[in-house]
């Protein structure tokens, strides 16, 4: 009888922290989404410049991508790997991989290199949460974005494979 009792308590005290664990995990994962998290690093900063400067963060509809809208898919597979492939990243951060200006633009073209890659294997989700392909009033569209928007509908293409 106390056998089974031990049994029973030690499955509920297991299911309470796997419970626990999942709540911290979740709170985490939420927290290391914000913009202020991601320029927190150091490293960061130089990146953040260039996105105040760019359309993503000031338009004329007001629409603001976070960093998190574009470097953190939307599907949970890919998000959960995104979270723990960041770990390279706080690793970076700490032994100062990337001190200053100089550094980052050495480093720039292999870590966008990373972006590309993760985008075209994700068909450019991140992009495809705002930016609708069935929404596009092609008309309205420089002659050229026509021209290109029309190719990549025909082929197939992804964001990623243009922009």
């Amino acid at each position: 009888m106390w056998v089974k009792k031990k049994g029973i308590l030690f499955g509920v005290l297991l299911f309470i922290l796997g419970g626990l664990a999942l709540w911290l995990t979740q709170g985490v994962f939420h927290k290391t989404n914000s913009t202020e998290f991601c320029v927190s690093c150091h490293s960061m900063s130089f990146p953040k410049e260039e996105w105040e400067g760019s359309v993503h963060f000031a338009n004329r509809k007001g629409i603001r991508a976070e960093c998190a809208d574009c470097h953190l898919p939307p599907d949970s597979w890919h998000y959960v790997k995104a979270k723990v492939m960041a770990v390279k990243d706080v690793w970076g951060e700490i032994t100062g991989k990337i001190p200053d200006q100089e550094a980052y633009e050495a480093h720039r073209l292999e870590m966008a290199q990373a972006v590309w890659k993760n985008m075209k294997e994700q068909d450019s989700s991140t992009c495809r949460t705002c930016h609708k392909t069935d929404a596009w009033i092609l008309g309205e569209q420089s002659e050229q974005a026509q021209t290109m928007h029309k190719l990549a509908l025909e082929t197939n293409q992804t964001c990623i494979d243009c922009h």
